[in-house]
């Protein structure tokens, strides 16, 4: 049969099962938070173990929590770390304001793990207390945030540097690959002067690697802590040495440059490093929507669109239509920017929603922010190996609408002028006779002149490269 315990707090009593690490704070918002079935992320989790880690020896070293606590509650920290329970984090991400249910959810399960480790029983908290030795000196309000902080600078090392990498470097090479290739360019979805379709390829690169600076940038700002703040920002129940000497085992174990904010009150008051962050995957994800529609668009036929790349096939794309395929990996991209997008919105509002000492929306702001980075870096990731890798070109097609653009005559503007340009425009489009022909029968230009001019290698040539 199950075997319960009895946990009390200042509400009451409850009875948790003995297999539970989590207690009755946590079961409480079992209860109360049915709301999305969202588990935190397990990267969320990890920035507030290395949290509750580098605070746990910084007390015990200071003094403040015994030192045998202070070890065990450390041990558990890596033993969660390196993968083991991982489902005693159950705190639905919709809950209690500022993420108090969730915080206290890690300082149970730490309580209880720390027990053991010690060779007691789960629930005996007289010993190892999940408010008074695992959260000593620090408050929700100072740990949720930085937790969000260190989150996403993990996850942007793990989830999205390494795919921006791979996406400008396949790109790059596709830029190489089709550097001789000319086609027509188009503005406003009509016949454009020509370009080669390895630039637009290296425009796509160039883009991918301003969007990396940004974010790096953005992001040095999430090296700012606002932890030893405790409740309001001014340190209450802290050691006067803490603030600076957890940061630095932080750093320590994260390998990141923390320090303590210059102001620990407005740093847990202000969500503005998340904004930016945010912001910048949003700019990331809209230019990377506008590059999938682009491949979408190159791509689009066989027979009765562009097609002037081919996109590999990664799969059947239709339940009833033999020998079709879709550019799946460019659609999945498209919507999972919109979720970006969409998160960053959200991110915004709940931003502004702050009063005095605090913004309790920091849950939500947590979870969308690290899942926007996760999403973007491994939708990216698919995006450069799965489909720009096997992008190929269909060169013979890109010549004929190079060669059957109307917008060649932009060319003979410095010769014949504007205005005769565009009446041999109109006569092409309206006679089917090509420029070349019109030109030449009213005497405007040599042949030896307009082989030099209409040169297509010469016409879509960047002048800067």
């Amino acid at each position: 049969m199950n075997q319960n315990r009895i946990e009390r707090d200042s509400m009451g009593e409850m009875l948790i099962p003995d297999t539970a690490y989590y207690g009755i704070q946590t079961a409480r918002a079992i209860a109360n938070f049915e709301i999305s079935g969202i588990k935190p992320l397990p990267i969320y989790v990890d920035a507030c173990l290395l949290i509750k880690k580098a605070a746990a020896l910084v007390n015990a070293e200071l003094g403040c929590i015994p030192a045998d606590v202070g070890a065990a509650i450390a041990t558990a920290c890596d033993r969660i770390l390196n993968g083991n329970l991982r489902d005693q984090f159950v705190v639905d991400i919709y809950q209690a304001g500022a993420g108090t249910s969730h915080h206290m959810n890690v300082n149970e399960v730490l309580a209880n793990l720390a027990l053991e480790i010690l060779g007691d029983v789960k629930g005996n908290y007289k010993r190892v207390s999940p408010n008074d030795l695992v959260n000593y000196g620090q408050s929700t309000n100072d740990v949720i945030p930085t937790a969000i902080r260190v989150g996403a600078l993990m996850a942007l090392e793990r989830f999205l540097y390494p795919a921006l990498s791979s996406l400008e470097a396949e790109l790059s090479q596709k830029a190489e690959e089709f550097q001789d290739i000319v086609k027509s360019g188009r503005t406003h979805l009509q016949d454009a002067v020509p370009v080669r379709l390895g630039d637009e390829f290296g425009a796509y690169a160039q883009i991918i690697t301003d969007h990396t600076r940004r974010i790096c940038q953005a992001a040095d700002d999430l090296k700012q802590l606002g932890l030893g703040g405790s409740a309001a920002g001014t340190g209450l129940n802290t050691h006067p040495q803490y603030c600076d000497r957890v940061a630095a085992v932080l750093s320590e174990l994260t390998k990141f440059n923390l320090q303590p904010a210059p102001h620990l009150m407005a740093a847990m008051q202000s969500m503005a490093p998340f904004v930016h962050v945010s912001g910048a995957l949003r700019n990331l994800a809209q230019d990377c929507n506008k590059i999938a529609n682009d491949l979408r668009l190159l791509d689009s036929g066989p027979k009765t669109g562009l097609k002037e790349i081919q996109l590999p096939p990664v799969q059947p794309g239709s339940s009833i239509m033999p020998g079709k395929y879709n550019p799946v990996i460019a659609e999945m991209t498209n919507m999972v920017c919109f979720q970006v997008m969409g998160y960053d919105a959200s991110i915004a509002i709940a931003s502004q929603a702050g009063q005095l000492e605090l913004n309790v929306m920091m849950p939500s702001i947590a979870y969308n922010l690290l899942h926007s980075i996760e999403i973007l870096g491994n939708a990216l990731q698919s995006l450069a190996q799965k489909c720009i890798r096997g992008i190929t070109a269909v060169s013979d097609r890109c010549l004929d609408y190079a060669e059957g653009s109307l917008s060649l005559v932009t060319a003979l503007n410095t010769h014949i002028g504007y205005l005769n340009s565009a009446d041999i425009a109109k006569e092409s489009l309206a006679t089917g006779k090509s420029l070349r022909q019109i030109v030449l029968e009213k005497g405007l230009m040599s042949e030896e002149q307009l082989a030099e001019v209409l040169n297509l290698e010469q016409m879509s040539k960047i002048i800067h490269s």
